[in-house]
């Protein structure tokens, strides 16, 4: 049995359309196994005997404020502080202050507006 030229050329395009899929299902799979998932708990005793977050001098330190001192920033409210907790609290603290643009709803111009007053270290 011959193969003629196009069916040989559709058979290897095929397959690589298959390598290529297989190669982005398995890739995906393992992001997705890499992906951490904090766990959502009570304080122990130990964390509730921390004091509450304070400022650090006049900054607000966005990766362990409270909400109460996250609407002390210019343009955050309570719906953005809000949204800034729920945002940490799924995806870790913030590596640099500049990583609060990833929070949905602010944006550059809010950033600009509150960089010199915020902070991500202790």
């Amino acid at each position: 049995m011959k193969i003629s030229r196009l069916e040989r050329f559709t058979l290897c395009l095929t397959a690589l359309a298959i390598a290529f899929l297989a190669g982005w299902f398995f890739c995906r799979q393992y992001e997705a196994s890499r992906a951490f998932v904090p766990s959502v708990s009570a304080p122990t005793a130990s964390q509730a005997a921390l004091p509450s977050p304070e400022p650090v001098g006049d900054k607000v330190n966005i990766n362990t404020a409270d909400a109460e001192a996250l609407t002390t920033l210019p343009g955050i409210g309570e719906k953005r502080a809000a949204d800034i907790i729920a945002y940490r609290e799924a995806n870790g603290p913030f590596p640099i202050p500049e990583a609060l643009t990833d929070v949905p709803g602010i944006g550059e111009s809010i950033l600009k507006n509150i960089i010199d007053r915020i902070t991500v270290e202790e």
